[in-house]
């Protein structure tokens, strides 16, 4: 095996595996709703909100840790991660008010868990893969996500039935640990930063990027980046796809308990979201090298509003849960491949950690919106009902904010660029 194909199966490798055992703890927290309410009596609203405020507060790091690893490269910011999530995780047990829980999930863990997940990663490979591997790698990375979900949510659930809430986010903060070396192989900086190109896939023609575009400021990007449609169309529909996520991370348990199904329900639900999700991500990740992401995203979005207006319809059974959970794993997080894409070719892969960073902000924006009103929507009405028509009417919305990207590289003013 070649010196580079060492280089990119340690890189995928390493980032998948670093995402499967931090994020697949993040992506069962709403297994804790109904466990934390009974411990703490706080009320299944407050707890939401603290939960809530940890999707906002993860997505909010994501743009600062990937500034951080753009500048100082990413061993160091995964370091941080692993220990403050850690520390968040093992606090979690012993906060029996709304205000910690919010210290402890909403912003400790929250925090933690946003340093070491996708825009470090993806910036971290993407600035040491050569453009024609970033695709296929990217979707790699997410699919280890997904491994942990299919792993930790069943775990976790045994660990909550069998020992309580406090074994299970011991556990976590134990694994996260058990994470920090790791990050010494994503330690050093890149040998050099690799060309870029974009493939305007519909045609087959390839257009390059000027060389000058990977000298440019940061501040330079950013400017550019918040007045181009595109990148703005992309956060719009990204926004959507937090809520989504979110509402279901964190209600999903909620949804199968008020049909009277038991809990180990959920737990699979939840782990066969995660199986279907690395088939979704390793074939999305595959795809964005041949066909125009924005397309990719569209099919994506459109399938969940129509799988979600025929899970309104379905009987609520076991059968249907797992059904409903198979097919919308499928899209899941996999949509992260194809839109981390789509920055790189507009704005190339310097700032990659920072610029996907934001748009993963905008991510957890719609996060913190869709676990909070999800806990609203149940506390007042006993359903989940309108939840689901928002998430019906948001996924169309989405899929129509994609048509219009522009999918070519952004050729940056020479006056911004840095002199030498």
């Amino acid at each position: 095996m070649s010196n580079r194909n060492q280089d990119y199966w340690t890189v995928t490798l390493v980032a998948a595996a670093i995402l499967l055992l931090v994020d697949g703890s993040r992506r069962s927290i709403g297994l804790f709703v109904s466990p934390l309410n009974t411990s703490t009596g706080l009320g299944i609203a407050s707890i939401s909100f603290a939960m809530a405020v940890g999707q906002f507060i993860w997505g909010a790091a994501q743009p600062i840790a990937g500034a951080e690893a753009d500048r100082y490269g990413p061993g160091r910011v995964l370091a941080a991660g692993f220990i403050v999530l850690a520390v968040g995780s093992a606090l979690t047990p012993y906060m029996n008010t709304s205000t910690g829980l919010i210290f402890s999930i909403g912003i400790l863990s929250a925090a933690g868990g946003g340093a070491c997940s996708f825009s470090v990663l993806f910036g971290a490979a993407a600035q040491r893969l050569p453009v024609e591997k970033r695709g296929m790698a990217s979707g790699i990375i997410n699919a280890g996500g997904s491994v942990g979900q299919f792993l930790f949510a069943p775990m976790l659930q045994k660990f909550i039935s069998g020992f309580g809430v406090m074994a299970a986010m011991w556990s976590i903060a134990i694994v996260t640990l058990a994470a920090l070396p790791l990050a010494r192989v994503l330690r050093r900086q890149p040998a050099a930063t690799h060309s870029d190109s974009s493939s305007e896939t519909g045609s087959r023609s390839h257009v390059t990027a000027t060389p000058a575009v990977a000298e440019q400021t940061i501040k330079a990007t950013l400017k550019l980046a918040l007045a181009d449609h595109s990148y703005l169309l992309l956060h719009a529909s990204f926004f959507t796809c937090g809520f989504h996520i979110a509402f279901l991370t964190t209600h999903l348990p909620g949804e199968v308990q008020l049909c009277g199904l038991p809990a180990r329900v959920a737990s699979w639900s939840l782990a066969i979201i995660g199986l279907a999700n690395i088939v979704g991500s390793l074939a999305v990740g595959w795809g964005t090298q041949i066909y125009r992401s924005k397309f990719i995203l569209f099919w994506m979005y459109f399938s969940r509003a129509v799988l979600i207006a025929a899970y309104l319809f379905a009987p609520k059974t076991a059968a249907a849960f797992y059904l409903f959970s198979a097919g919308l794993g499928l899209t899941w997080l996999a949509t992260i491949p194809p839109t981390a894409s789509l920055v790189g070719k507009l704005f190339g892969v310097r700032y990659l950690g920072t610029l996907f960073g934001l748009t993963l902000l905008s991510h957890q924006i719609g996060g913190f919106f869709g676990a909070w009103l999800g806990g609203i929507a149940v506390t007042e009405r006993g359903s989940y009902a309108w939840m689901w028509y928002a998430d019906i009417a948001l996924a169309l919305f989405a899929a129509l904010c994609n048509l219009p990207i522009k999918e070519a590289p952004i050729i940056m003013p020479t006056a911004q660029l840095k002199t030498a």
